[in-house]
């Protein structure tokens, strides 16, 4: 079950990414930032399953900043992208 999770999780970023690379995608968009969340979410679960604290801390903070990204965008904030 959480080699599955690992890469679905896994695939669920590296979409949102390769989107926003391609410009299909801004990295402020919803779309983006809810890939990345629940993404983020679900290969820190999976690590932590393993033992491995310095995945969940990476994955972990991932889902934290996109979670954030989101609540910025529901109160009608702006996201600054990069180079801007």
């Amino acid at each position: 079950m959480s080699e599955l999770l690992q890469w679905s999780a896994a695939i669920i970023v590296l979409a949102a990414f390769a989107l926003s690379q391609w410009g299909v995608w801004p990295v402020t968009s919803y779309r983006y930032l809810v890939l990345n969340l629940i993404g983020g979410a679900a290969l820190s679960a999976a690590a932590a399953i393993s033992h491995q604290w310095g995945f969940v801390l990476l994955e972990g903070v991932w889902a934290l900043v996109a979670a954030w990204g989101i609540s910025v965008r529901l109160r009608g904030g702006r996201l600054r992208t990069p180079g801007a």
